[in-house]
């Protein structure tokens, strides 16, 4: 496979240095992508990156994960408008022993020469000092190539720190480090970096006349012009404490036409052939969305494994398909509740159960404004629990509760209310 021919026709190249092609044609090249431990989980705009590490292992190449024990204790500028709050060691170390552990979800670290590796600069930044930093390094770097850089000129209005202003030189000799001491010859990462990992080249070139190359690829937008990866909650994390798997498979499933039309060359392995095949599938009849149901499962199977993707699914099949009681039965508590997340809620005793039906949906809850709408709504067939159609004589029980608390019930088509039994 060729590398940067892979990432072309899948749109995941916005630059690239002379030479880079070259360079992994020529033979086996490791390459590295740093990674922000500011969290502890990366979230979905950390996938393009990991896709790009991905596509390198499988051309052959050495992929290289950086997460960031010293730069992280800095703060990169790039993109930002203001300073961030820095991190103490010990939630950077937890930050990055989790960032580990999902990188290597995606990545093989044990498949001989082009295994992949993590990498922490705190390692070489540890004991080198200030002094000796801006005396082998910083005199090779000029103050004026530095404020040429667009992450520091778009600061200068509102104020940098010299701690900020600094990462450009952090990053720039992570990347010489690594050239030096790992034969690493490409750096890889977002559009915004690109200032950041130039600096690195010209350190290389500069310090040890040595050759070094870049690649950068694309700011993810959406269709509309919103921020890729935002919700209303915040962030899409890769963590299901952070983001259940029900509502990332949900990001995916509700992506646009346009959108999934990008987003399945970027985020999935399917190649070329299955991929104009699956948009071509999806044009013809866009109401069942192939493709989103393609992407969402892809990634979400990757992510979170076969048993998550499945109740992912079962879970969206309980607003939108057919389901029964038992389906709500096999969801666990955390996906239950995140697909009934904001439906009202109505707390009761176990001892209430034992109360005609009709006086738990209108007096001991809320659910319906009198008994006559309760006798109403089921007498049309209107009224669910737990996914099962009622008739008047229906009773509660102990046996009905989810997760030995919950019952839902359902008016209509569209209106839950959740039942709380303690």
């Amino acid at each position: 496979m060729d590398f940067v021919q892979e990432l072309k026709w899948r749109g995941m190249i916005h630059d690239i240095m002379p030479g880079t092609e070259e360079q992994f044609n020529k033979e086996m090249t490791s390459a590295y992508i740093g990674f922000d431990p500011t969290a502890d989980s990366l979230h979905i705009g950390s996938l393009v990156q990991i896709m790009i590490l991905v596509h390198l292992q499988k051309a052959g190449h050495k992929p290289l994960a950086l997460v960031g024990g010293a730069t992280g204790m800095v703060g990169d500028p790039s993109g930002k408008s203001k300073e961030r709050n820095l991190l103490d060691k010990e939630k950077l170390n937890h930050n990055l022993e989790c960032v580990k552990n999902q990188l290597e979800k995606f990545l093989d670290f044990n498949c001989g020469k082009n295994s992949a590796v993590v990498v922490n600069n705190y390692e070489w930044f540890e004991n080198l000092s200030f002094l000796d930093f801006i005396r082998d390094i910083g005199k090779h770097i000029s103050i004026n190539y530095m404020i040429a850089k667009d992450s520091v000129k778009s600061r200068l209005s509102t104020g940098m720190s010299f701690t900020e202003f600094s990462y450009q030189l952090v990053q720039g000799y992570d990347f010489y480090w690594l050239w030096k001491n790992n034969n690493c010859k490409v750096q890889l990462g977002g559009s915004d970096q690109w200032g950041n990992i130039v600096t690195g080249t010209e350190l290389i070139r500069r310090k040890e006349g040595g050759e070094a190359f870049a690649v950068t690829t694309p700011l993810i937008k959406k269709a509309d012009g919103g921020k890729f990866g935002k919700t209303e909650e915040g962030n899409v994390w890769l963590d299901n404490n952070k983001t259940s798997t029900y509502k990332f498979y949900q990001f995916w499933l509700n992506t646009s036409d346009e959108d999934a039309k990008n987003y399945i060359k970027i985020f999935t392995l399917k190649d070329q052939k299955e991929i104009n095949q699956l948009i071509a599938d999806h044009d013809e009849n866009p109401g069942i969305r192939i493709l989103q149901k393609a992407l969402a499962e892809d990634i979400t199977k990757r992510v979170h494994g076969e048993l998550e993707l499945k109740m992912a699914i079962d879970a969206s099949n309980i607003l939108f398909g057919k389901s029964t009681s038992e389906d709500l039965k096999n969801l666990d508590e955390k996906t239950f509740l995140s697909v009934f997340e904001g439906v009202p809620q109505h707390n009761i005793d176990k001892a209430d159960l034992e109360l005609e039906s009709l006086n738990i949906l209108t007096e001991k809850t809320t659910i319906f404004k009198s008994k006559g709408e309760a006798r109403r709504m089921i007498d049309a067939n209107a009224v669910s629990v737990n996914k099962e159609k009622i008739s008047v004589g229906f009773n509660f029980s102990s046996n009905l509760l989810i997760n030995d608390k919950y019952i839902l019930v359902q008016k209509g088509k569209k209106n839950y209310s959740l039942i709380i039994v303690s």
